[in-house]
């Protein structure tokens, strides 16, 4: 039976379970699970942002706008189901790796097989295709080009892309222009470059994750040969660049205002600044090496990536309210 208590918290976290557990559990629990389904959150909120910005330039349309949202989320859940296999496959998800310590990962525990996470990709790929060939047939324009990049990204953002530092600057493109930009086209049916423009500065939030991320397993990833951005710069630098780019969202979020793009309401974000302050805090520091006794234990051994994720969710939340206010 349903198991609606699960699916909450796979969307909240990444839940632990065990094979006792996943063997009780219902097909859309696995699925969220396997498909990292709480980090969702973002690529629903790029799609959310494109919408708004239609609304607010009045070319909004309901049905294009639940279309693009369905197809980048089965986009991204492909992606996260495509990255685990990949990493699994390569050896590099494998014993007390990151990965296997904050979440279930599928594969490494035994939950599923490589065959059975195969058709997990090619089902949700193949309705994220088929919904891209609906919008594409329907809408024209650049929406095949968009539907390719986004292809693209989801094939080879796992491999070679995170693995020579590209990972972390194509988070950057596909969470902003790809997604918000995309969305805003299929939905409006012309392009913007002010809403490209404006893409990013939400996009900095899923990119300092990423980011956080990769500076939490560095020493881990170098010596696995995966040359994220973090392992290329260094931790010192890793942990600066995140600290400036978290700034740059509330001083471009100043900025869209001051030039009137947006009205006032989306100064809401800088409610956010204590939680700006914190994750300034921690970046300053190392790691520590035991969890705090204050830490959520079910992200540990993640510390750098979890501050960005706490912040990006509450400026993430803030930025939406801020345009759904300007637009009332």
């Amino acid at each position: 039976m349903p198991n609606t208590a699960m699916w909450y918290q796979a969307l909240r976290t990444m839940p632990q379970v065990d094979k006792a557990q996943w063997a009780e559990l219902d097909p859309l629990s696995r699925w969220l699970i396997a498909s990292r389904a709480s980090v969702l959150l973002m690529t629903f909120t790029s799609c959310a942002v494109g919408g708004l910005l239609a609304l607010q330039d009045g070319v909004f349309n309901g049905y294009y706008m639940g279309l693009v949202m369905l197809g980048l989320l089965l986009a991204h859940a492909t992606n996260n189901q495509l990255n685990d296999l990949t990493d699994s496959t390569r050896g590099i998800d494998s014993d007390d790796y990151h990965r296997n310590r904050y979440g279930t990962h599928v594969l490494e525990h035994g939950l599923m097989s490589r065959s059975q996470m195969l058709r997990y990709i090619a089902c949700t790929g193949g309705l994220a295709l088929l919904v891209g060939a609906i919008l594409v047939w329907e809408r024209g324009g650049i929406t095949l080009g968009l539907l390719a990049a986004g292809a693209f990204f989801v094939l080879f953002y796992s491999y070679p892309l995170k693995y020579i530092g590209l990972g972390e600057p194509a988070v950057l493109l596909v969470w902003g222009p790809l997604m918000i930009g995309g969305s805003y086209f299929v939905i409006a049916g012309q392009w913007s470059w002010g809403v490209a423009w404006v893409s990013l500065v939400y996009a900095l939030g899923p990119t300092s994750v990423l980011f956080g991320k990769h500076t939490d397993k560095l020493e881990v990833d170098r010596a696995k040969g995966v040359r994220s951005l973090p392992v290329i710069l260094g931790e010192d630098r890793a942990r600066d660049c995140v600290v400036v780019m978290m700034v740059a969202q509330y001083l471009l979020t100043i900025g869209l205002v001051l030039a009137q793009y947006s009205g006032p309401w989306l100064l809401l974000v800088l409610l956010n600044l204590p939680s700006l302050w914190r994750l300034i805090g921690a970046y300053r520091m190392r790691a520590p090496q035991q969890r705090p006794d204050d830490f959520p234990a079910e992200v540990w051994p993640l510390w750098y990536a979890a501050h960005a994720f706490d912040h990006t969710r509450k400026f993430s939340g803030l930025f939406l309210l801020g345009l759904v206010l300007n637009l009332l």
